[in-house]
């Protein structure tokens, strides 16, 4: 079976970009997350999870266990695009606070800590400064759902749902937070979806002249 392509980053935050985790990038649809090794790969080019606690929880899984977890990462996407959907284009209330049990709930499952930690080039005392970091403890599968929580809950936060908006693209299905000075932006990526506007805008312009 062919690989997936690269996941697609275009959201300007990772919450959102989670939402993005199926599209149809040229024709067909892609599901990142379809199954526990696509849910793996995803958090790892998120860089939502620290690359040595993927790879200690992929070999200690039970059969089965990994791609559970994906069914349960691809049902939290939905509800999450039902909630996004539902809030899109105007600034978010607190009234929102009502439909968010289920992520309160994810979140209340979190082991996170903090810790200090020597940051720099090397690992001696005379190199580097102190930094006080938050990590978890990474003792489930179910674990890989935490960072996902924690981007959402930033989505609903930090971002102003009067920005986010669904490309205007034919079809397409992405999702992403416009951060641009003139919150202008249209398109999940000019590339693709704004080329394709672009030709299409010219052909029609031809065909009416």
């Amino acid at each position: 079976m062919p690989s997936n392509p690269p996941a697609m980053f275009i959201a300007d935050t990772r919450g959102l970009d989670f939402l993005n985790s199926i599209a149809t990038p040229v024709d067909t649809p892609v599901d990142w997350i379809d199954d526990g090794r696509g849910l793996v790969d995803w958090l790892k080019q998120a860089s939502l999870a620290p690359v040595e606690a993927l790879d200690e929880i992929v070999p200690r899984a039970l059969p089965g266990e990994l791609d559970r977890v994906a069914d349960q990462a691809r049902d939290l996407r939905e509800w999450f695009r039902g909630f996004v959907r539902g809030h899109m284009g105007r600034p978010l209330g607190a009234q929102a606070l009502a439909e968010l049990g289920p992520l309160n709930r994810l979140l209340a499952r979190d082991e996170a800590y903090g810790r200090l930690v020597l940051h720099g080039h090397g690992h001696d005392h005379d190199d580097g400064h102190l930094v006080f970091e938050t990590t978890r403890r990474w003792r489930s599968p179910e674990a890989l759902l935490l960072p996902i929580g924690e981007a959402m809950a930033r989505v609903v936060v930090e971002e102003d749902f009067a920005q986010v908006k669904a490309c205007e693209g034919h079809n397409c299905t992405l999702i992403f937070a416009d951060h641009t000075r003139g919150r202008a932006r249209r398109w999940c990526s000019m590339g693709v979806c704004g080329n394709r506007a672009k030709v299409a805008a010219h052909r029609s312009r031809k065909a009416a002249g």
